[in-house]
């Protein structure tokens, strides 16, 4: 299942470039933006209930479909960049493993823990 769960997340990646191919932007632009959502785990620097907190806003498809659907009906190609880059980044991110926050550590997530580099 594990297996399927990755795939269908790097299918969602896939889209994310889809729709940033459909916009008039470089494409050094996803390059360089798909990275900042993790600016979301600032909030790690309080605590750990308001590092999931904004770690899970920056990381949430829901918000970042809305965000995109927002900028289509404002014609607003930022607000559908930005849309497509938080989808993008967060379906990445699970495919790694790294899913939406729990208040207890930054490894509880909602896909399991998170292992450690030794692997343990």
């Amino acid at each position: 299942m594990k297996i399927t769960l990755k795939l269908e997340e790097l299918a969602m990646f896939g889209l994310g470039i889809l729709a940033f191919n459909q916009l008039d932007f470089a494409w050094w632009w996803f390059l360089i933006l798909i990275l900042t959502p993790d600016i979301g785990m600032l909030g790690y620097l309080i605590n750990s209930k308001i590092g999931a907190l904004t770690y899970n806003i920056c990381h949430h498809k829901g918000l970042a479909i809305l965000i995109y659907f927002l900028g289509i009906y404002l014609t607003y190609d930022i607000l559908q960049l930005v849309g497509i880059i938080l989808f993008s980044h967060a379906a990445l991110d699970r495919v790694f493993g790294y899913g939406l926050k729990f208040h207890s550590s930054f490894n509880d997530t909602h896909l399991g823990p998170l292992k450690k580099i030794d692997g343990n």
